[in-house]
């Protein structure tokens, strides 16, 4: 292909001078264009088979993503990635409160039983944080008895009374074989919000919800990222230590869509075996291996069975690895170098770290990325971990490494990261800092403004999407003064835009 033997051109000629690149390195070179910023389509390949609708995703680290985090990014178009910063089951049940945001058709619904108080219903409600207030009543033989609602719950004085005295005996049910377009037409003829499904003997088989059901049959999740039961997606981080095995058993019960194999060096064999072991135990599973810097790694991780290839060490705003130990490839000649390494086979690179700018996502995915995932331009947002405070006058939150002394300090997962699970506490020997980044607000408006800066790059190009994005790519080499020259210069007391906020240039 003639554009791609322009790239490989360039970055052959900066092999030959040994020179890696970061983004703020290079700028895309423009040409003529008839595509329209808000026509360009995002859509793109995390894997084979999980499509989203944006290139993005959100950092499994402790301060950018948990539940929250994931349902927001699922419902954008991309996806969030639930840290291993937790036990397995706390992990677990973080996905399934993704999972069961949004459902067409519930598989395991949490059911209650008849004898159980009222009172103890919404005790348990409020511990797991369930915005649900639905619930099949069932016996021992998992066969439905009764329905209670939120009205059930709202118009009961007497918190003591048991379910059986509140809920409703007249179910409404179908047969296992009823679509979501039949269960829409039963449900709104008949004015009920939840129906059971049930098998051949009368067990439960699963439930469908009227708010659920409406939005697929009237397409209100058009750009939502779910699976084929109308789940949100979500992708969730393991190690590789002793807590594997369970781990992976309570991530495959909580229906987790992408299992990210995350550690700091990926070009390893214990991350073969593992690659391999889930494959054959989990088929289910689609597969993140990383991280790696260098196409040899990439094609090692894809040929033991990686669907999708993590490309980054130390880029990261709060990563010293690259300082510490001394290694490490600067991150656009990293996708570059491990995006050419998979041409022609059907995993794909996710470009993780060292993104500043909107006009970042545009080079990584310019180079061969299918995906960004994004850590500190997530992390000051309402939706991630920890809460708003003031440092004087800015509101700001906490964004910490997965390689800092706190994280790792505090959680075992962080250390198997960096190969020092084992290591005594006193001993530890950090490869990333914790600090602060500056409140966004909800993250709803940061996704428009990197969303828009993509747009418009893709746009500059002439093209109408990823793929022929990475079809017209060439690329200028800058120097010091032309770096300079692409950030606002030469004026005083510059004022933050959305999507720009004033630095020193080596802050890039």
């Amino acid at each position: 292909m003639k554009a791609r033997s322009k790239v490989d051109g360039f970055f052959a000629k900066m092999d030959r001078l040994g020179l890696g690149l970061s983004f703020g390195d290079i700028r895309l070179k423009t040409g003529y264009s008839l595509v329209l910023p808000n026509n360009v389509d995002l859509s793109t390949q995390l894997t084979e088979k999980i499509g989203l609708s944006i290139p993005i995703l959100s950092s499994c680290m402790d301060t950018v993503t948990e539940a929250k985090m994931a349902i927001a990014m699922a419902k954008a178009g991309g996806m969030g990635a639930i840290h291993k910063n937790l036990t397995p089951k706390e992990q677990a049940d973080q996905v399934t409160k993704v999972k069961f945001h949004l459902n067409a058709f519930i598989t395991n619904p949490i059911c209650i039983q008849a004898d159980r108080s009222v009172e103890s219903v919404l005790a348990m409600k409020a511990k797991k944080e369930y915005d649900f207030f639905s619930f099949p009543v069932v016996d021992g033989d998992r066969k439905v008895i009764g329905i209670v609602t939120r009205n059930d719950f709202d118009f009961c004085r007497d918190k003591s009374q048991t379910i059986a005295q509140i809920m409703s005996a007249d179910v409404l049910s179908a047969d296992g074989d009823i679509d979501v377009a039949g269960a829409y037409d039963i449900m709104s003829s008949n004015k009920k919000k939840i129906l059971p499904v049930l098998g051949p003997s009368g067990q439960l088989r699963g439930i469908y919800t009227y708010a659920d059901v409406e939005r697929i049959v009237k397409d209100d999740s058009h750009g939502y990222t779910i699976d084929q039961d109308g789940r949100l997606r979500v992708a969730a981080a393991i190690g590789v230590g002793d807590d594997i095995g369970e781990r992976l058993e309570l991530l495959a019960k909580a229906k987790a869509d992408l299992l990210i194999i995350d550690t700091a060096h990926g070009d390893t064999r214990r991350m073969e075996v593992i690659i391999g072991h889930i494959k054959r135990e989990y088929p289910d599973f689609e597969i993140m291996a990383g991280n790696v810097s260098e196409g040899d790694s990439a094609k090692r991780l894809a040929k033991a069975g990686a669907d999708c290839i993590r490309v980054g060490q130390g880029p990261g705003s709060i990563c010293t690895t690259r300082i510490e130990a001394g290694i490490g490839c600067p991150q656009a000649t990293a996708i570059y170098n491990c995006a050419k390494a998979l041409r022609g086979s059907h995993t794909t690179v996710c470009g993780d770290g060292g993104i500043n700018f909107s006009g970042d996502i545009t080079i990584a995915l310019a180079l061969g990325a299918s995906t960004v995932m994004l850590g500190r331009l997530l992390a000051g947002t309402d939706e991630a971990p920890g809460i708003k405070y003031y440092r004087g006058n800015k509101a700001v939150k906490i964004y910490r490494g997965m390689g800092s002394l706190g994280a790792m300090l505090a959680n075992k997962a962080s250390r198997e990261r960096y190969g020092q699970g084992e290591v005594a506490l006193d001993k530890v020997v950090p490869e990333g800092i914790e600090g602060e980044v500056e409140y966004k607000g909800e993250l709803a408006q940061v996704i428009v403004q990197l969303l828009g800066g993509l747009r418009s790059g893709l746009g500059y190009l002439g093209a109408a999407n990823i793929s022929e994005l990475q079809a017209k790519v060439d690329f200028y080499r800058l120097t010091d003064a032309a770096r300079n020259e692409s950030h606002p210069h030469d004026i005083d007391n510059i004022k933050d835009a959305p999507n720009y906020t004033a630095r020193k240039q080596h802050d890039y």
